[in-house]
C-alpha cells in the first residue's frame, strides 16, 4: 500500500529551488480544477522523485526530481501557482 504526506512535507525541498514558501501558494489542478493551497495536496516520496497528487482527482500536479548534477521541476498538472506579493 502507498501512503503518502501532505504538502507541507515538501517545504525543505521546494525551499531549495524557490525562494518563496510554496506550501503557502494557491494552486489549481490541471485535471479536475480544484483549488487550494498547495500544503493540502498529497505528497508522495517513495518514488525516484517527489511527487504532489490532487486531494480531489488525484492528478500529478508536481514532480521534483533530483539528480548528482541538476533538479527537474515539472508543474504541468498545475493550471496556476498562485502567490502573494511581499
Amino acid at each position: 500500500m502507498t501512503t503518502y504526506l501532505d504538502g507541507n512535507a515538501a517545504a525543505g525541498k521546494l525551499s531549495e529551488i524557490f525562494a518563496v514558501d510554496i506550501t503557502a501558494a494557491v494552486t489549481r489542478c490541471d485535471g479536475c480544477g480544484q483549488t487550494g493551497v498547495f500544503a493540502e495536496t498529497r505528497l508522495y516520496l517513495d518514488a525516484p522523485g517527489m511527487v504532489a497528487r490532487c486531494p480531489g482527482c488525484d492528478h500529478v500536479l508536481l514532480r521534483v526530481v533530483t539528480t548528482s548534477s541538476e533538479t527537474y521541476v515539472d508543474l504541468r498538472g498545475l493550471t496556476y501557482l498562485r502567490l502573494p506579493t511581499p
